[in-house]
């Protein structure tokens, strides 16, 4: 199996996306502008690893809207198929559709992988917390599923104190 190579890196402008979310409302990468985002690409919803990830954005919610972030799940799959998926684990965040795989191709997440020994293409599980700017601050190119979310947090946490400006005195 070829290892997966990002092409985008740390520094690098985060590419714009517009994708509709399981509420099937428009979400663009543009419009967030501002805030800190962490982009995070899963293979596939109701599966085992996909939804501890998600579970674990899920219970680090309040923690990482504190700090002005917004959390975007991305996997190809649909808006219903998202719909359900938030429902039924009450995902406080929203899961985009990339049906036509724009999104997982522009980030280089969408490559060869093997599953039980067959080869194919699919999507990575990456994540990449991207700054106010819109420049990439961190990538996880090998998630771990359980414990990401507390890991992203840190990440945040570090990279938001790093540009908070210092109060004048």
């Amino acid at each position: 199996m070829a290892k997966l190579e990002l092409k985008l890196k740390v520094g690098d402008v985060a590419p714009d996306f517009t994708a509709p979310t399981q509420n099937g409302e428009a979400v663009s990468l543009a419009g967030l502008r501002g805030r800190w985002v962490v982009l995070y690409f899963y293979p596939k919803d109701n599966t085992p690893g996909c939804t501890v990830e998600a579970c674990g954005f899920r219970d680090n919610w309040d923690a990482i809207q504190a700090r002005g972030a917004v959390v975007l799940g991305v996997s190809n799959d649909s808006v219903k198929s998202h719909e359900r998926f938030a429902g039924l684990f009450k995902l406080p965040f929203p899961l985009l559709a990339d049906a036509d795989k724009k999104i997982v191709t522009a980030y280089g997440v969408y490559a060869e992988k093997s599953f039980m020994g067959r080869v194919g293409l699919g999507i990575h599980r990456v994540t990449f917390l991207i700054g106010p700017d819109g420049r990439i601050a961190e990538i996880w190119p090998k998630v771990k599923t359980a414990g990401h979310a507390a890991e992203v947090l840190a990440g945040l946490e570090k990279h938001a104190a790093a540009t908070e400006k210092p109060a004048d005195h």
